[in-house]
């Protein structure tokens, strides 16, 4: 298994001039947005003389080509900056919301594929009858809603009308982090299922018919044991992909979904920056948001080969 694992040096290294290029983009574009820090954070008080103090303090007044040099001497110092609302270190605040945001994504992770595996197995069981229609139909109308609104039609639905879960927040104990995050986990979980519920329906249609699956009905396998048994690993091998893809889309998702719900994680973060023409923040959510993406692109590379033994990507790799 070790020796099958041998491409992922190979693919940190490979993601070094992505990163690189993620923090120029991130970098002008971000200082792309209207409006100037100082303004911002002076607000009433802002004075033209005071502007510019304001902004030659935090080096606004430079060329944007040595503040960008300047940052990325500041980053390879494991510098972040401080951050203009808070005045704090933006790593203090970026490292307080990571396991908010990312124990998000797990439970939407989790949420959709108990959501996706029993209505792709239900569609495959029956392909072109009704229940298999009803199926691609809840697939087509998922894809189409927004997630916003999907998480407000809850909030309506489950938080208001039927008071079952909050309706924002994050909770104060652990026990209480699921409940509160679970009408935003399944926000996303619904926006993520339709595309997982398709490959993995298709995939297993194909599975069903192959010789060994024949083989193994001839032998008395049937139902849950068959599907477990012979079925699910295989029709997953197509889909780790797709989850992987949407994985890296979904944190892209739960920034609005977090401030649709008021949980204070990245995506919160990030648009009270944004607002506030916080530069050193936004930069510093957005470059986690695209390392986060590379990682689960390469941690999706290593289920794939530990799952199907017939890829081999080191081999890739070298070639």
């Amino acid at each position: 298994m070790l020796d099958r694992l041998r491409f992922v040096p190979a693919r940190l290294l490979q993601s070094v001039p992505v990163i690189i290029g993620v923090t120029i983009v991130v970098f002008f574009m971000v200082h792309l947005l209207p409006g100037n820090p100082a303004v911002a954070i002076l607000g009433q008080t802002a004075t033209p003389e005071r502007v510019a103090a304001l902004s030659s303090q935090l080096g606004l007044d430079k060329p944007l080509w040595d503040q960008y040099l300047i940052f990325v001497g500041h980053l390879l110092q494991g510098n972040l900056g401080e951050s203009l609302t808070y005045q704090r270190p933006v790593s203090e605040l970026v490292l307080d919301a990571i396991p908010i945001t990312l124990s998000l994504l797990l439970f939407a992770l989790v949420l959709s594929l108990v959501i996706s595996v029993p209505l792709a197995a239900l569609a495959a069981s029956a392909p072109g009858r009704l229940r298999d229609l009803g199926v691609r139909a809840f697939t087509l109308l998922g894809q189409g809603m927004p997630q916003f609104w999907v998480g407000i039609m809850l909030i309506l639905l489950l938080g208001v009308k039927l008071r079952a879960f909050p309706v924002g927040g994050y909770g104060m104990t652990l026990g209480e982090h699921p409940y509160y995050l679970f009408l935003p986990a399944l926000t996303l979980a619904i926006a993520m299922s339709p595309t997982t519920i398709r490959s993995l329906r298709a995939s297993t249609i194909n599975v069903l018919a192959s010789d060994y699956v024949g083989t193994a009905r001839s032998k008395g396998a049937a139902g849950v044991s068959l599907f477990r048994g012979h079925v699910l690993r295989n029709a997953a091998i197509p889909t780790v992909s797709i989850v992987g893809v949407n994985l890296g889309y979904l944190v892209g998702g739960s920034l609005v979904i977090e401030k649709v719900f008021a949980i204070p994680g990245l995506g919160s973060l990030m648009i009270n920056a944004i607002f506030a023409r916080d530069f050193p923040t936004i930069q510093a959510v957005a470059l986690f948001v695209a390392l986060f993406v590379i990682v689960v692109g390469i941690l999706t590379d290593v289920v794939y080969t530990a799952i199907d033994p017939r890829v081999d990507l080191s081999s890739k790799e070298r070639a």
